[in-house]
């Protein structure tokens, strides 16, 4: 018996754990990425910028929450949040509850697609047949019938009251202490909500730094993000792969930018310029999906320097 069923039992034992790990631990297992971003002009003082980012709130998460509210001790010069905070209809009150020590600083947003709906159960292989098929989102795929609709109205309306910019295809500013920031976002390309043309132009006289803000990191917006010649592009959505395997990473994106950059600091080129790119693997999962492996929740803390 046990040389016909021992391999068998052992696999499942391991699968069993691995599993028992990723939903049980390191989906709550959150930690906080630091990282240097040489972009600011000669002689500015260091900026540290803090972006959360998929957050994909369910009620009754306290453990995040109360992490997301730790987040303030770090005093950041200014937060962007990227995106993707609800996971759950009846969301909001917590996320606002969450995020409140936060937005007591300055701040910026735009929204990606589960801001907008509600998650779908579905078979996370497909996430794996997407990238096969190069569909991503309603990039690839038929429009979505029937979703739910979230209360995104009152998460812009509590963020927009607290001060914080809406940059979903708009542009805005922020001012710390003689400091002027431009910033411009777009809303989510995974669902095709992204207008460039409305905010094309590049970088914005008379600001001390330009920075550009986007949920899913499309290569479309990328390029035109990067030919336009902003310094550093934000973004999350990726999840850092969610499911990764140790000693390789990402298996997928659910976009069409490559798994060697789905999350941390990175590079862009297009149009004859390069800009950083940070991509935030997030700190929450589809509702449906609440496992991680390889690949733990986190925020970041950017410390932008002077160029070099």
């Amino acid at each position: 018996m046990r040389a016909r069923y021992g391999v068998p039992l052992t696999l499942t034992a391991v699968g069993a754990a691995g599993l028992a790990y990723a939903a049980g631990f390191e989906v709550r297992s959150f930690h906080l990425r630091r990282v240097t971003v040489p972009v600011l002009p000669r002689g500015m003082r260091p900026l540290r910028v803090l972006q959360v980012s998929d957050i994909h709130m369910v009620s009754g998460q306290r453990k995040k929450q109360r992490w997301l509210q730790s987040l303030a001790g770090l005093r950041p010069d200014f937060v962007i949040n990227t995106g993707d905070n609800l996971s759950d209809t009846e969301g909001v009150p917590e996320t606002l509850d969450a995020l409140g020590p936060l937005m007591e600083f300055p701040g910026a947003y735009v929204f990606g697609s589960n801001d907008y709906y509600g998650p779908k159960l579905r078979n996370p292989a497909r996430y794996l047949l997407e990238r096969v098929q190069g569909r991503h989102g309603l990039n690839g795929n038929a429009p979505v019938v029937n979703a739910v609709h979230n209360p995104w109205e009152d998460l812009r309306d509590a963020f927009d009251a607290a001060g914080w910019v809406g940059l979903s295809n708009s542009r805005g500013r922020l001012k710390l202490e003689g400091i002027e920031i431009a910033l411009t976002g777009l809303d989510d390309p995974h669902i095709k909500r992204d207008r460039y043309a409305e905010v094309s132009g590049g970088p914005e006289s008379g600001a001390d730094l330009s920075l550009a803000v986007v949920h899913a990191p499309y290569l479309r917006s990328l390029d035109a993000f990067t030919a336009d010649g902003y310094p550093l592009i934000l973004a999350g959505h990726t999840h850092g792969g969610q499911l990764c395997i140790p000693f390789y990473g990402a298996l997928v994106t659910n976009c069409d930018i490559d798994t060697d950059r789905v999350k941390g600091l990175s590079t862009h080129t297009a149009g004859g310029h390069t800009s950083f790119l940070h991509v935030s693997a997030g700190c929450g999962t589809n509702r449906y999906t609440p496992v991680r492996f390889a690949c733990p929740p986190e925020a970041t803390l950017l410390t932008l320097t002077e160029r070099g």
